[in-house]
């Protein structure tokens, strides 16, 4: 069906606009769980809170690096200089990389983050019920796969802290993986040997040293079960946190489709999500400041078996962000 949902307010304004905040406290390098390896920043975050007695809702930002490094906590500042001023404490997350531990460590760092979080909650000022995560590239595949895998016990690891739910209540993916296995088939004219010759490979994103080779721990190809463990897709279901998802059509190193293949099997198994697809927009996410650089954008939603064309939706702004992380907190 392509109706509007009833009410269409994916964007629109659910609940009053939290308190602004004015000045933020920073707590930086926070272990949530020991290091691994000893002298590894895999396990550390960084919290912004705005000044005042809270408690504050809480935005978990971790940055993309093709699974590479272990400082995706760094990307955090840019997030934080707006929603601390939205009346939002931001935490920076990162997770190991793929070089100190293969998937699924990754998801259970960030699970731990959340779980850690959520049991520091009262000292933090932070407001345990209303969680988001969000992510750019492989910092948006941690983010999909925290929000889809909330409280699934084979899947929480033992990393860090336990009891406390990993849950969140809503979820930000820029433009990140999905299924490893179809990416080189969907990539934009050129891509593929431009992505080559930045890494050195000879195959794409199937080569044997690509970076989701490296994640999984061999050839991607030899281990297609592994790969479907590792997919958000797996795991998406109607009981799913709402999920926005943003991707650039213009996009060389991580195709569109894969977001696509995302928003789609939402749509079929009753999921909600709403999903910006933007013209000659590449690898970035700088429209969040810059609404020019996503001109033309065209919004879809789904929800409860539904889906179509999101009319007059906003631009894909902060702002737009931070509306659709408050429709999901205020579920």
């Amino acid at each position: 069906m392509t109706n509007q949902p009833q009410e269409a307010v994916f964007l629109a304004e659910p609940n009053p606009s939290p308190p602004l905040g004015t000045e933020t406290e920073r707590f930086g390098d926070l272990a949530y769980a020991p290091p691994q390896p000893a002298d590894g920043r895999g396990h550390l975050l960084d919290l912004y809170v705005p000044a005042g007695r809270g408690p504050y809702p809480l935005v978990i930002w971790t940055s993309g690096s093709a699974w590479r490094s272990d400082e995706g906590k760094n990307g955090a500042a840019q997030a934080a200089a707006f929603f601390t001023t939205a009346g939002y404490a931001v935490a920076g997350v990162s997770v190991r990389s793929s070089g100190q531990a293969g998937f699924p460590a990754q998801l259970h760092d960030i699970k731990a983050a959340v779980r850690w979080l959520r049991a520091n909650a009262a000292g933090y000022r932070l407001d345990a019920g209303r969680f988001a995560v969000m992510g750019n590239s492989s910092g948006g595949w941690v983010a999909t796969m925290a929000a889809l895998t909330g409280d699934v016990p084979e899947l929480e690891g033992e990393v860090g802290v336990t009891g406390p739910s990993s849950r969140v209540q809503a979820a930000v993916d820029f433009y990140g993986p999905t299924d490893f296995l179809q990416m080189d088939a969907h990539m934009p004219p050129g891509a593929r040997e431009e992505f080559n010759a930045m890494l050195g490979l000879s195959d794409g994103h199937d080569d044997p040293f690509s970076p989701e080779s490296l994640l999984m721990g061999g050839p991607i190809q030899e281990c297609p079960e592994a790969v479907t463990l590792a997919n958000p897709v797996t795991y998406v279901s109607a009981g799913m946190p709402p999920l926005l998802i943003l991707h650039g059509q213009a996009d060389r190193l991580v195709p569109e489709h894969q977001s696509v293949l995302l928003f789609e099997a939402i749509a079929a198994r009753g999921g909600t999500a709403v999903f910006y697809s933007i013209p000659e927009v590449g690898h970035e996410h700088s429209y969040v400041t810059d609404p020019a650089r996503a001109a033309a954008y065209v919004a879809r939603w789904a929800e409860g078996g539904r889906q179509g064309l999101l009319a007059n939706a906003p631009a894909p702004t902060w702002e737009t962000v931070e509306r659709f992380i408050r429709r999901g907190n205020g579920r």
